[in-house]
């Protein structure tokens, strides 16, 4: 556990981002920049996969052009990434460990949930709907329903507010540098969750860094009762 200003608060409700924390599709987005890139003639480096992770696409594709100085705009390299990336959803889509366990346990101890994520609307609809995930959620918040996209914390003080809380009242699950910086700004309780893409992110705030969505620590802090198989 680390030290985090937030971590002795009981939460009533529980925000999930969705890249690389609910689906594998962190995987695939380094896929996906790294075909972007190669098409131009460039390498992706792990720095600039760190950089371009938890923002909005938009944001997260302009990084790649400054870094690169490439002449092709934002919109050129969002229609390449949403080709090449269909592809990659319908073959290799899954939930990350963890997941459908803890969403169960959420939903029994009757704790309110929602998604906010820095990717558009019609993409978390896809995503969701192969494993019937929408209709679990009150709502969810999209890069299309704020003005910043993270790391400010525009989404998740919204995301408070629709749960009617204060945000110090709502756990946030992310897997970012960026996204975990938007909750502890937002005021809420962030929890990262570490991946083999976080390696070298830095959760400053956090009032606890997880190992997977299984770690027990996780349903400690939401005070719920873990399923046998979640790790000690």
């Amino acid at each position: 556990m680390m030290p985090g200003r937030n971590e002795a608060r009981s939460p009533r409700a529980v925000v999930f981002d969705l890249d690389g924390l609910m689906f594998n599709t962190e995987d695939l987005y380094h896929e996906v920049g790294a075909e972007v890139l190669r098409r131009r003639g460039h390498v992706a480096s792990v720095e600039l996969l760190d950089e371009m992770m938890g923002r909005p696409p938009h944001a997260a594709l302009q990084v790649m052009i400054d870094w690169h100085g490439l002449t092709a705009t934002v919109d050129e390299l969002l229609r390449d990434s949403d080709e090449i990336l269909a592809g990659l959803l319908e073959q290799r889509l899954a939930p990350m460990p963890g997941l459908l366990d803890l969403l169960s346990a959420i939903e029994t101890a009757d704790l309110p949930k929602a998604i906010a994520t820095s990717s558009r609307r019609a993409y978390v609809r896809r995503v969701l709907a192969p494993f019937e995930l929408e209709p679990r959620f009150n709502f969810i918040l999209t890069s299309e329903d704020v003005v910043h996209g993270k790391p400010h914390p525009e989404i998740y003080k919204k995301a408070a507010r629709q749960f009617s809380l204060p945000a110090a009242e709502v756990l946030v699950l992310e897997d970012s540098q960026n996204g975990c910086r938007a909750a502890v700004e937002a005021g809420s309780i962030a929890v990262a969750v570490k991946s083999q893409h976080n390696q070298r992110h830095e959760f400053h705030g956090a009032a606890l860094v997880a190992e997977s969505l299984a770690d027990h620590r996780i349903y400690g802090v939401l005070r719920l009762s873990p399923p046998k198989n979640v790790s000690s």
